[in-house]
């Protein structure tokens, strides 16, 4: 019998959707990416430190060399000249050679040049070039540029001059040619991610609807120009083909079976229901026929292809239906708790299948030991734009090693789970058939006892 809504079954545990590994996920396209980004990065900061080492110490260095040579042609200059002649001289070392000479006062302020190595390096150079006494500052009096102050004969002097003649990267410049490199190698290394990614971003579409036995969606280039890539989408494409005549050829071979077998079926039920005069062998053997056609509409429902026509389906609606054969049952009480405005997005005549079968597997393998009836609990709960159907049963449940087996075709559970005679195609068609309304299913054992189906499809809006 039916039981009213008395009680309530346990609430529904989360879909069946597969649960993401924990932690961050990048593409292929993102991990080449970055992969060559820090190749790029890792060769440009080894070549600008085998510059540094090579080619810009030894060059600051000459630059200053140069500029004390400059400093000691200005000072031997200024001291062997008339007063006419020095003035005349400064005068073209300012406007020629951007080389400015001005007297050192006590009063003035500078900046020691830089605190960097290089510039401590350049600092020695010319303090061992042009005496102890040399002074080498950035700034003097708020002016900037490279001073060197230095003596003669007892008279102090600053030297001004452009602080590029010591910095043996001249300008600027080198750091925008640096940046565009940086840019275009970027640029060049997204392009070569892509170049790599795209293939087997397709190979992938390809597959997924190889799995979902689209077979005319998952045909690859086979004109590439890589050959790799040709041989790889050539290779997957026959094996595409092949599946998909296996999989014509089984759908046809079933249902020709089935066809074949239902006519002698028919006729020798005709022929005991006339011939056998015992009414108890006769009732076993019309049994035995009915379970043989049961296993022809199992074979059949299996090989159906092709995906389901979805619309607007009220679940409760649908329920009852299938729970109505039950009703004056003496092995079964059944627990209904589903929303009356529950609509779902299905085939209603596919859905009613997956429920009637989920029905008679948990009556016929899901009895109460105590008791020998089955107690079935159907519940369902819309969760955003999914709905959350449970069809559980309170008998032994399964061995946990057992359960990812039980929607396999012809895969029989423990022997307290198959006491009636069956294909083990049941569970199989519940699964496919969902899978073919769009959605998913679990089965899972109770930690109080019994088995649970656990269905996600899509919620109808």
């Amino acid at each position: 019998m039916v039981a009213p809504l008395a009680t309530a079954p346990a609430p529904l545990e989360g879909g069946a959707r597969r649960k993401r590994p924990k932690g961050v996920g990048l593409s292929l396209f993102w991990r080449t990416f970055i992969m060559l980004a820090l190749l790029l990065f890792g060769s440009t900061v080894a070549w600008v430190q085998t510059f540094r080492a090579l080619e810009y110490e030894p060059r600051a260095i000459i630059a200053a060399q140069q500029v004390a040579s400059l400093v000691n042609l200005t000072r031997a200059a200024l001291v062997y000249s008339d007063a006419i002649a020095r003035v005349s001289l400064i005068k073209t070392l300012a406007v020629q050679e951007g080389v400015r000479s001005a007297p050192r006062e006590p009063g003035d302020r500078f900046t020691p040049f830089g605190d960097g190595a290089l510039e401590h390096r350049i600092t020695e150079e010319l303090s061992r070039r042009l005496g102890s006494g040399t002074v080498v500052a950035s700034e003097v009096n708020g002016e900037s540029g490279l001073w060197v102050g230095f003596n003669i004969d007892g008279d102090a002097y600053w030297l001004l001059m452009d602080r590029t003649r010591v910095d043996p990267l001249g300008s600027s410049a080198w750091l925008i040619w640096l940046a565009t490199a940086g840019v275009l190698s970027l640029t060049g290394a997204a392009f070569f991610a892509r170049l790599i990614n795209q293939p087997l971003k397709k190979l992938s579409f390809a597959a997924s609807r190889l799995r979902d036995g689209d077979f005319d969606a998952s045909q690859l280039d086979e004109s590439v120009v890589t050959s790799e890539i040709r041989e790889v989408n050539i290779g997957f494409n026959r094996m595409a083909a092949q599946l998909a005549k296996i999989e014509q050829d089984r759908a046809v071979m079933l249902a020709g079976i089935s066809h074949d077998l239902r006519t002698p079926l028919a006729r020798l039920r005709l022929e005991t229901e006339m011939s056998v005069s015992d009414p108890e062998a006769r009732e076993h053997m019309v049994a035995d026929i009915a379970q043989l056609d049961a296993i022809i509409d199992k074979f059949l429902e299996y090989a159906r292809p092709g995906q389901a026509e979805l619309r607007p389906v009220a679940l409760a609606e649908v329920v009852e239906a299938c729970i109505f054969p039950f009703k004056d049952a003496e092995d079964v009480r059944i627990v209904v708790d589903v929303p009356k405005d529950l609509r779902v997005m299905a085939d209603e005549v596919e859905l009613a299948r997956v429920i009637s079968n989920l029905v008679e597997n948990a009556r016929r393998y899901g009895k109460t030991p105590a008791t020998g009836i089955a107690q079935i609990d159907i519940g369902a709960r819309a969760t955003g734009a999914d709905a959350h159907i449970k069809v559980r049963d309170h008998g032994l449940g399964v061995a946990e090693e057992a359960l990812a087996n039980l929607t396999k075709p012809f895969f029989r559970g423990d022997a307290a789970r198959t006491a009636a005679s069956g294909a083990g195609l049941g569970l199989s068609i519940v699964a496919k058939t969902v899978e073919r309304m769009g959605g998913s299913m679990s089965l899972r054992n109770r930690a109080s006892g019994g088995l649970a189906a656990h269905i996600r499809l899509h919620a109808a809006p």
